[in-house]
C-alpha cells in the first residue's frame, strides 16, 4: 500500500478539474483498506472515497485521504431457481460488470449499460437509466466505517434509496467506504422496454422480441449518440436531476407549456425532463469562459478549458436561477460537490 502525497486529481475526475488531495491511496482488498483508514486516523485526516470520479465536481483541493478502491472480484454467492446472488467488489468497472453478467447468462442490468463509474459508486447515486434503477437488484451493501474501521452491512432497506439518491449521499456521506455490493439477478430474461427511446431504437433495428443482449446493444447505441464521451469532452453526464413534482404543479405548467413532456410516477406525482426546461430557457450550447452547456444535450455541462470547479458551479447556478425564474421549478445537481 503506497500513500501518495499532494496528489493531483485531474486525471481522476471526468470533468478534468484540477484539485490536489493531501494524500491518496489505491486499495484492492479489505485488509489494505483497513490499513489506509488506520493511517488516516493517525494523521487526523478525513476520508473521501473516489471511484472513477464520474459523478463529482471538485471545487478545490481536498484536505483528506482520498481512497480509490480497485478490487474487481465477482463471486456467485447462491442460486435458487432462476435467482442468482452475486457479490461484486467495489472497484469493478460498472459497464464491464453489465457485460460480464450478460455473458454469464445473468439478466437485469442490461438497461444500465455504459453508465460510467464503479460498482461501489453505483448504490451511492442509485444509478438508473431507460426505466430501470439499481435498487431493484441490490440485496446488501458492504462497507467499512471511516471512523473506526468497523465492517458493516446495510440491507437494501437501510440504504434509503430514492431517485438518484441514497443514505450514502446524505447522513452517511463519506462516513463509509463501500467494499462490495450484493446483487440479485435472474437466469430468466425479462427485458424492460418501457422507455420510449429504447423501444424506438429496437423497432428501428427490426427487433420485435428483444433479448437482453439486444437491449444492451440498443442502450449502448442510444447513450453513445445522445451523451458526449467524457474522454473527449470532459463531463459528468446528466448534471441535474429530473424534477419530480406534484400533479397540481405539473398541470399548471402544462397549461402554460402544452408540449411539456410528462412521465407519471407513483403517488400522484410526475417527472419532467430537466433537459427540456434548460433547453427552453435558452441554455443549450451556451458557454461561460471555459465551461458550457453541450450543444447536443442541455443536461450535460462540459469543461472545455477550465481548471476551476467554481467556474462550472457558477454556470450551474445561473442555469438553476434561470429555470426557476421562467418555470418556477428548482433544479438539483446530481453530482456530489467536494472542496471549496
Amino acid at each position: 500500500m503506497q500513500i501518495l502525497r499532494a496528489e493531483s486529481l485531474r486525471a481522476r475526475n471526468t470533468l478534468r478539474l484540477e484539485s490536489r488531495a493531501t494524500a491518496l491511496v489505491e486499495v484492492s482488498s479489505p485488509v489494505q483498506l483497513t490499513e489506509a483508514l488506520d493511517w488516516a486516523r493517525a494523521e487526523g485526516l478525513p476520508v473521501v472515497p473516489l471511484g472513477t470520479g464520474s459523478n463529482v465536481v471538485l471545487v478545490g483541493d481536498l484536505d483528506a485521504l482520498v481512497v480509490c478502491h480497485r478490487g474487481s472480484d465477482m463471486e456467485l454467492l447462491s442460486e435458487q431457481g432462476e435467482q442468482v446472488l452475486l457479490r461484486v467488489a467495489a472497484g469493478h468497472d460498472w459497464h464491464a460488470l453489465v457485460q460480464r453478467t450478460l455473458e454469464a447468462g445473468l439478466y437485469g442490468l442490461e438497461n444500465l449499460a455504459l453508465i460510467p463509474g464503479t460498482a461501489g459508486a453505483a448504490p451511492i447515486q442509485n444509478i438508473g437509466a431507460y426505466g430501470v434503477e439499481l435498487d431493484r437488484f441490490v440485496v446488501a451493501v458492504h462497507a467499512l466505517e471511516t471512523a473506526n474501521g468497523r465492517a458493516m452491512t446495510l440491507t437494501a432497506g437501510d440504504c434509503g434509496f430514492g431517485y438518484r439518491d441514497s443514505v450514502f449521499k446524505g447522513e452517511l456521506r463519506d462516513q463509509l467506504v463501500i467494499t462490495a455490493v450484493d446483487l440479485r439477478l435472474s437466469r430468466r430474461p425479462r427485458p424492460e422496454l418501457g422507455y420510449p427511446a429504447l423501444r424506438s431504437e429496437l423497432e428501428q433495428a427490426g427487433i420485435s422480441e428483444p433479448r437482453p443482449e439486444d437491449v444492451f446493444r440498443a442502450v449502448v447505441d442510444v447513450r453513445s449518440r445522445r451523451l458526449p464521451d467524457p474522454a473527449r469532452e470532459p463531463n459528468v453526464g446528466s448534471f441535474f436531476k429530473n424534477p419530480v413534482l406534484k400533479a397540481a404543479a405539473v398541470e399548471a405548467l402544462r397549461r402554460q407549456h402544452p408540449d411539456l413532456p410528462v412521465y407519471p410516477q407513483s403517488g400522484g406525482r410526475a417527472k419532467i425532463p430537466a433537459a427540456w426546461l434548460i433547453d427552453r430557457a435558452g441554455w443549450k450550447g451556451q458557454r461561460r469562459g471555459g465551461v458550457g452547456v453541450h450543444p447536443g444535450h442541455a443536461l450535460v455541462l462540459v469543461n472545455y478549458a477550465s481548471d476551476s470547479g467554481a467556474e462550472l458551479l457558477a454556470l450551474a447556478d445561473e442555469i438553476v436561477a434561470s429555470v426557476q425564474a421562467r418555470f418556477g421549478v428548482a433544479l438539483e445537481p446530481e453530482p456530489r460537490i467536494y472542496g471549496g
